[in-house]
Order: C-alpha cells, then structure tokens, then sequence
C-alpha cells in the first residue's frame, strides 16, 4: 500500500471540496442556536440601539462572543479589521477567551495555540519573546495595535483582547521583515457599556497573579479603560522567578460619531530570570534533570516598558474614512544573565572543548560546563506615525476598496556589552562546573567585569502603499496592492569592527490575490507576496555585512476557507511555498556574500467554533519542509533549525451543564533541530493540559492543569554554543477566581 506524504494528503484534501457540501447543507437544517455565555441571561445579549449602525466600533456585540472560539475577523490582514474569509492568506487570530480558559498569560505560552510558531532566540541572546513563525525569525515583526513592538522584553496579555497572526511575507502593509509573517497583539478598547472584574490566581511552584479590568463611560459618546496586574512566579525549575506588574490605560472620545480619538498607554516592568538552557551532549540536549539550571542566584533580567500611542479617526461619510496613528515607545533592559557555552572534559580552564554536537564516549560525570556572563544594558526607542486613508467607490461593475497611506518611523538603539572573568580562568570566564548537579550560589567574589562594545544604532524608515480589492460581480475579488520603502540606518561600534556603518535601502513590495467565494460559506484563493530584510533590520551588526542588500523573500499560497456547521466552525487550509532567495551566507574569508537560498514549504490546517451549541474547538496543524536549499558553509542542504516537520495544536472545551465547563487538549511538536548544521536534534514531545470551571453570574472558578502528564520537553531553542535547549515547566496546578461586580 502507497502512503501519503502529509504534504500529499493535504492536496487531495483540496479536492474534496464536494464532500464538504452535504455536511453543510445538513448543518443547514439543524435549528439555529444563540451561544452565550454560562450563567448570562438572555437579555444581555441584546445590542443597545444607539450603537446598532456602528459596526465598526469594538465595543458592540462583545457580551455575545466573550466565549466564543470563533473570530470572524483580523486587525492584521490589512490596515483595517478585515473578515477572514477576505484575506488571500492564512491567518490566526486567539481571542482571549481562549487564553483565558487555558489560563494563558504570557505571551509565549498563548503563541501554543498557533501552528508554525516555535521559540528561539534573537540578536545578543535569549532576552524577551523570540519567536520564529514557519521556520523564519519573527523578533521584529511583532507589532502592537499594527505599530512595531521592536523591544526585547517578556510580553503579557492582561490587555489583550486577541493575538492576531498573519502568515507569509507582507511587507505591503508592515514595511520591512514578515518573512514567516506578523504577529499583531489587539488591546483591550475603551466601551460604553460600564463593567469592572478582577481575577487572583495561585498555583504550584509558588504561582501568584492578580489582575483587573475597569471600563468607566464618561459620556454618551466617551469611556476609559484601565488594565492591570502583577505577578510573583516560580517555576519548575531550579531557581527560576519573576516578578511583573503593568498598566494600560485607555480612554476613546467621540465613540459613534464621525470622529472618534483614542489615546492609550502600556507601562510594563519585568524581573526575570534569564534562562539560557541546557548544553548539547552526543547530538542532544544533555540528559540531565530538566528543573537543572546553568547559572547563578543572582542572576535577573530588569526591563520596563512604556509605550504611549494617540490615534484619530475621521469617517467623512459610510465610504470614506481617514486615519492617523502615532506611538511612541522605550524599552530598557538590565540583565545580568548567565549561559552553559562549552562542555568541557576535565574541570581545568585549559580542558579540552567539546564541538560539533559535542560527541563524546566519555560519561556524563566526567564532562563540564563553562558558564559565562551575558551581561548587558539595552534602551530601544520608537516612534512611529501612518496616515491611510479607506474609500469604498464603484466603476462600472467593479467595487474597490482602496487602503492607501504613508508610513514614517524613527528608532534608536543602544547595546553595552560587558565581560565577565574570574582570575585564574580564561577570559569571559565565570566559572567551571559540573554538567550534573552543579551547586547553585551566587557569582564569586572576585569576578571582574569589564565594559566592552558599545553598539549605538538609530534609522529612518518611509513607506508609501496602496491596496485596492476589487469585487467583480458576486462571487470573485481580486486584491492588488504595491509599496515602495525607503529604509536608511546607522550603526557605531566602539571595539567591534565595522567602527561605523551606513545603509540606505530602497525596496518595492507586491502583493496579489484572487478570491473564489460561491456560497456564503466556502472561499477559496491563491496568493503572491513579497518581503525585503535589511542587514540592520534589528540595528544590531555582524561583521562584514554593512555593505550586503537586503534579503528578499516571496511567498506562493492557495488555501481555502469554511465555515461549516450553519457558520459554527472554521475550516481552514493553505498549502504555501517561501522563498529567501538571496540570503546571507558567510564565506571563508569572513565576509557576506548574498548568494543562498532557504525554502520552507508546507500545508497548514486549522480550526475554531463550535461542533455543537456546548462544544468548542481551537487549533491546527502544519507540515513544514525547510531546508537551505544553497549556502556556501556547512549548512547547506540542512534542515532549517527550529522548524519541526509536524505540529498539532488542539483546544477544546464542553459545557457539561450552564455551571460546569471541562476542557483539554494536547500541543505536539515533532523533533528539530537547534541550528542550521543539523548537528544537535531536540526530540518530539507531546503536552497535555487540561481545565474545569464553575460559573455564577458575577464569578467563575477555575482549576488548569498545565504538562498534565508532567512530560519532559524542551521548548525555547538557541542556536549558539552548539545548539543548547531550555526545558517546559513541569507539571503546574493553577486555581483562579474571576470576579465580575456587574
């Protein structure tokens, strides 16, 4: 018997469209239920009158869907809340009533709901979300209420209303980056309908957070919202805690009239252990305690964030809007952090390194570890500013929808590195210790730190873009849309060489798709799209590359979309072909020449809504085949680090009775490896979670189980120092209690 390649059975699921029919046309017959929320009566579903014509104000229409898995639309497909079933792309958007029945608040841990997100790690190491989206870096290219949040800190989701996730190079609309795609984080808005609730969680490992959201009317036409919590977490890990709280406040005047200003603001501060995982032994992660930790007490990574934004909107008439948007942002990190670099074979200074996969017959309590600082103080700051204007206008037969507008940015960055050595060791040394069981205390005494680079940077960014999508008749659309950038950046090295770079970059962006919807309920497409990467894209430099043109990046996708069960539950396909056709590869003589070529291909599956009125459904899988396909080092022919071949994602709940929800699922990634050279591989793993909850009308009780089955995992990858790994949580209990005053 012949077996299907998964990428194979995902082409002949494209043919089964047929078969899709009669399971819609007898969801048709069924009777149609309103879903609501458990213990919420009737009555509060009902929309007030004064907000019935004003569809595109958040606020209306939001008691109905608190608990519902299904979102029918994305703030990311374009420059405007765009139903998803119009996006010529696949896209995942997390509502938060998924986050919060997997009791969910970091921002990582909700990205396990999106297939084709893996964690890695970033320029100058393992601070803040690094996310890798279809097997390419996305550390720049996730964004805040559609603006850049370029700054390397650990982001929570008290004030997120969804996690919006658009695939695929989209430079159209985001400027440069996007190479796997975008990553954009909805915030709460302000409301006129006046609530208040506030939520405490306690847990295992010493787990305690509280929250609570405040939303105020002012007017008839005015609100303000005010977001906050703070946390004191520990871990299933040696040593590891944290301590977080934030802020964001909102207030929005003019809600339903034809100008409409919203001002807003995210204050966060973080005190994380820095976690630089386990050291490679024999081609895998070394088989140690996974709550072992390579580091020191004093170990901490201090950032705060403050981002303020202002944004107004003028609605000229039901076809004409225009839209003006400025943020301005800061993001300062103090860490003193520490990582398992070379396994070494005797406890000397001058032992022997281990390499490549670090293969040895030797036994694992013969080995050491050289654990060395990565200190460092970062400040980031941001300024962005877009005027677009959408206008809705007819030719003939034709509709168009024309976004169009002009987007300006300014940041800086700064980086100083500094060098930690103790006396008697080799320098940027700290200490030598046991690979198993190395004692935890704080760094010697007579440890020497030493100031190094200094990595100043700063550019100017200006795009300029127009998207017009074309209904013709009533079953196509054809999305067309061009941008053109203009992209100049600096860098100042104080030791490292280059001492001084400049760039200016000029790059036009394409995008294009055809739309096929025959039925209220099916769509089809196939797309094309474009992105550039600068070599200053993260103002962060390696040697040699100052005077590189950007990579470019294109992407092929023909999926469809279903809204099958009466419009219940969404089905969606894609299969997606990206290119990186000339990225950097490094020569033998240090320098970057831009002749590699790096692939991921694939077939993505996901699901939302509900199989019945009681039960729901969120997830999704993707095949992913990446491979550099051309580079002039070792890593050609090799897989793409961090990209896995399979990953399954699967959320589901059901409502026993009005009071009692249970729920569960699994998150599977299949094995990978940790850089591009194919020498260290991180096994696959399956994590369980499961929940239950208890709801009344003014409070819910919560109880998650998080790793139910306490699986030994790996989760974050790096690719330095061989390729090292950091350990999931183990198993963690989380009770939580959310109160709601009316």
């Amino acid at each position: 018997m012949l077996r299907k390649t998964p990428l194979a059975a995902a082409i002949m699921s494209f043919v089964a469209v047929p078969a899709a029919a009669p399971l819609y046309a007898y969801a048709q017959t069924a009777p149609t239920t309103q879903v609501q929320a458990p213990g919420q009566a009737q009555t509060e579903a009902v929309t007030p009158a004064e907000n019935a014509t004003l569809p595109a104000v958040r606020v209306t229409g939001q008691a109905d869907t608190s608990n519902d898995f299904q979102p029918d639309k994305s703030s990311v497909g374009a420059k405007v809340p765009t139903a998803l079933r119009d996006i010529p792309q696949a896209a995942v958007v997390v509502p938060k009533s998924v986050l919060q029945s997997q009791a969910v608040t970091s921002f990582s841990d909700a990205l396990r709901n999106v297939p084709g997100v893996t964690i890695g790690a970033a320029e100058g190491g393992q601070i803040g979300n690094n996310i890798n989206l279809r097997g390419f870096s996305a550390r720049t290219d996730i964004y805040l209420d559609g603006f850049r949040d370029r700054g390397q800190y650990y982001r929570d989701t008290f004030d997120l209303e969804s996690i919006d996730v658009l695939y695929g190079p989209s430079s159209l609309y985001f400027g440069r980056g996007s190479t796997g795609g975008v990553i954009n984080q909805v915030s709460k808005q302000a409301e006129l309908k006046a609530h208040a609730s506030v939520s405490a969680m306690v847990g295992t490992s010493d787990r305690y957070r509280g929250s609570f959201d405040i939303n105020q009317p002012l007017s008839s036409t005015s609100a303000i919202r005010l977001n906050a919590f703070g946390q004191d977490l520990g871990s299933t890990r040696d040593v590891m805690k944290s301590k977080d709280y934030g802020f964001a406040p909102t207030a929005t005047f003019g809600i339903g009239t034809p100008t409409e200003v919203t001002l807003s603001a995210l204050i966060e501060h973080n005190r994380d252990q820095p976690d630089y995982g386990i050291p490679p032994v024999n081609g895998a992660p070394a088989p140690v305690s996974k709550s072992q930790f390579y580091g020191f007490e004093g170990d901490r990574t201090i950032q705060d964030v403050q981002t303020v934004s202002a944004r107004i909107k003028h609605r000229f008439s039901d076809d004409l809007t225009l839209r003006n948007q400025t943020q301005f942002s800061h993001y300062s990190t103090d860490a003193i952090a520490t990582n398992a670099a070379a396994v070494l074979t005797g406890p000397a200074g001058n032992s022997p390194a281990l390499a490549n996969g670090n293969f040895t017959s030797l036994p694992l309590s013969s080995l050491f570890v050289r654990l060395q600082g990565k200190d460092r103080n970062i400040n980031d700051h941001s300024i962005y500013n877009t005027t677009d204007i959408d206008y809705k206008f007819n030719t003939g037969f034709l509709k168009h929808e024309v976004i169009a507008g002009v987007d300006l940015s300014h940041e800086t960055y700064s980086n100083q590195s500094f060098t930690a050595t103790t006396p008697g060791l080799p320098s940027n040394t700290i200490a030598i210790v046991p690979l198993l069981n190395p004692q935890y205390t704080t760094r010697p005494a007579n440890t020497q730190e030493v100031a190094t680079n200094l990595v100043e940077s700063s550019a100017n960014g200006i795009g300029i873009f127009a998207n017009d999508t074309v209904s013709i008749g009533q079953y196509w659309k054809v999305v067309g849309g061009v941008r053109w950038d203009r992209y100049e950046a600096s860098i100042k090295n104080t030791l490292n060489a280059p001492s001084y770079a400049t760039q200016t970059n000029f790059f036009t962006s394409v995008r294009g798709g055809i739309i096929f919807q025959p039925t209220d309920w099916q769509s089809y497409y196939v797309s094309y799209g474009t992105s550039f990467n600068p070599s200053l894209e993260a103002l962060t430099l390696t040697n040699n590359q100052q005077n590189i043109p950007p990579e470019s990046n294109r992407s092929y996708e023909i999926g469809t979309k279903w809204d099958l069960l009466n419009g219940g539950l969404s089905v969606t396909q894609s299969l997606f072909n990206i290119d990186k056709t000339n990225a950097r590869t490094l020569q033998t003589d240090g320098s970057y020449t831009l002749d590699g070529d790096v692939r991921v291909r694939g077939y993505q599956l996901g699901l939302a809504g509900h199989i019945t009125n009681k039960w729901q459904v969120f997830g999704g899988y993707t095949y992913m085949d990446g491979e550099v396909v051309k580079a002039l080092d070792n890593t050609n022919g090799k897989t793409l680090a961090n990209t896995p071949r399979n990953m399954i994602t699967l959320w589901t709940t059901y409502d026993l009775t009005p009071q009692w929800t249970f729920g569960g699922g699994p998150v599977y990634t299949s094995a990978r490896y940790a850089a591009s050279n194919d020498f260290v591989q991180v096994p696959a793993y399956t994590r369980w979670d499961a929940m239950a909850a208890y709801h009344q009308k003014h409070y819910d009780i919560q109880l998650n189980v998080q790793n139910l089955t306490n699986k030994h995992y790996y989760d974050a990858l790096i690719p330095s120092d061989g390729g090292r790994a950091v350990p999931g949580y183990g198993r963690t209990f989380l009770a939580t209690l959310n109160y709601r005053f009316y």
